[in-house]
């Protein structure tokens, strides 16, 4: 079974303070995926108020999550029925993964 049409959990704490936490849930690993790119973009549309348009590498992004206080994925399996957590390393290995992917169209 293929996690990446699993409904997926996103945990962020970007600092240190427990009340900083917060989670997103999304229907497939994919969208959860893009939703860490978007949070990233909208963390440099604040840092760049004034800027028309936003690029940044891949290397940018991973220091970023590496950067979080804490970053994780609980992914639902269906066949167990349980949600499997995974890390920061495993996320930014399906991101890359991913923007490979849609590279390549």
């Amino acid at each position: 079974m293929s996690s990446s049409n699993s409904h997926t959990v996103l945990l962020v704490q970007p600092s240190h303070k427990p009340t900083s936490r917060t989670y997103c849930d999304f229907e497939t690993l994919t969208e959860a995926l893009e939703g860490v790119c978007k949070i990233y973009e909208e963390h440099l549309k604040e840092l760049n108020p004034s800027s028309l348009s936003i690029t940044y590498d891949i290397s940018q992004l991973f220091d970023f999550i590496d950067d979080l206080s804490d970053m994780a994925c609980l992914i639902f399996n269906r066949d167990q029925r349980t949600y499997e957590p995974k890390d920061k390393e495993w996320i930014k290995e399906k991101i890359y993964a991913l923007l490979r992917k849609q590279a390549g169209k």
